[in-house]
């Protein structure tokens, strides 16, 4: 491979990255600020795989309606579907003090399940799967040989990387709702008795992490793919829970993470083109096998919030 295919290769794979990497960064974020208010939120499969349903279908329904700015309305869409699964999750686990476990999956199960029977309530039954126009890429740097393609992205991935990572980051570790939520995870019981509303706290984070699940589920339906598919999501939350401990529940860290599986996901996409004599299978499986490799190197001593998967009960 000469220099100029090395380069084109090079410059194709970040630009690559970036954008599979999107979902992750929300999802991931999202699941850090809930993990860090002590509640395992199982069912962020589910609220991604809702999101993305939703969003197209408030989209498409807004576009045969003619209303401009129906991506927006999609995004929205999600948006209320997340929180609404989120409620549901705070109903079950930090009112009611249900199972996490349990209640995660169950939420994962309904949404899944909820997404499919609406999609076939809302679009029918065809062989042609229903579409729309995304949301354009920006070009940030025109057609410089080099920056232009790496930053031609969609605006919800320069959100993701330029407002909700520093955002996040400051929201947990300089205000005083991150030091509320953060006691909260640690010890619930110590941050009544300085004056925290433990419940609401919780379902704050439930709401927020809910919602910025939605969106990168969104992210797949009404930017990347203009599409809705049952195979939309293909585990990504599951990826997403994985790596919050490979990140020990830091949000920049979890963006790392979200890049280093986007890398090795447009890689194996790039390596199939290369005719590599490998089953495809190979190359599908390999970003899931590099998480896994990466959550048991660096999860192995990870230290939990205090009052992980524990229910709060007041005295």
């Amino acid at each position: 491979m000469d220099d100029t295919l090395f380069v084109t290769f090079l410059v194709g794979l970040i630009a690559a990255t970036l954008r599979v990497a999107t979902p992750l960064v929300y999802g991931s974020i999202g699941e850090v600020i809930t993990e860090r208010a002590g509640i395992l939120n199982l069912g962020i499969e589910g609220i991604m795989f809702l999101g993305a349903f939703a969003g197209f279908a408030v989209a498409a329904k807004s576009f045969e309606a003619g209303i401009g700015g129906y991506l927006w309305l999609g995004l929205l869409g999600a948006i209320v579907s997340g929180v609404l699964m989120a409620l549901l999750m705070g109903l079950l686990t930090v009112t009611l003090g249900l199972n996490q476990h349990v209640s995660g999956l169950g939420i994962t199960l309904l949404a899944i399940g909820l997404s499919l029977f609406g999609f076939r309530l809302v679009f029918g039954e065809s062989s042609v799967l229903p579409s729309v126009d995304p949301f354009s890429q920006l070009f940030v740097f025109g057609e410089t040989p080099i920056l232009g393609p790496i930053f031609k992205q969609y605006l919800l991935t320069y959100v993701a990387f330029l407002v909700l990572v520093p955002l996040a980051w400051w929201l947990l570790y300089r205000t005083s709702f991150g030091l509320e939520l953060r006691s909260v995870g640690e010890n619930p019981e110590a941050a009544d008795a300085a004056g925290v509303n433990v419940f609401r706290t919780r379902y704050l984070a439930l709401v927020i992490g809910g919602a910025l699940m939605a969106v990168g589920g969104a992210f797949l339906s009404i930017a990347q793919l203009g599409a809705f598919s049952p195979g939309i999501i293909a585990g990504r939350g599951w990826v997403c829970i994985a790596l919050v401990i490979f990140a020990r529940w830091d949000p920049i860290r979890a963006t790392a993470g979200a890049v280093l599986f986007g890398a090795v996901f447009a890689l194996q996409l790039r390596l199939q083109t290369l005719g590599f004599d490998l089953p495809f299978e190979v190359f599908l499986a390999l970003p899931y096998l590099v998480t896994i490799l990466a959550l048991a190197i660096t999860g192995r001593n990870a230290n939990y919030p205090g009052a992980y998967l524990k229910p709060y009960r007041r005295e």
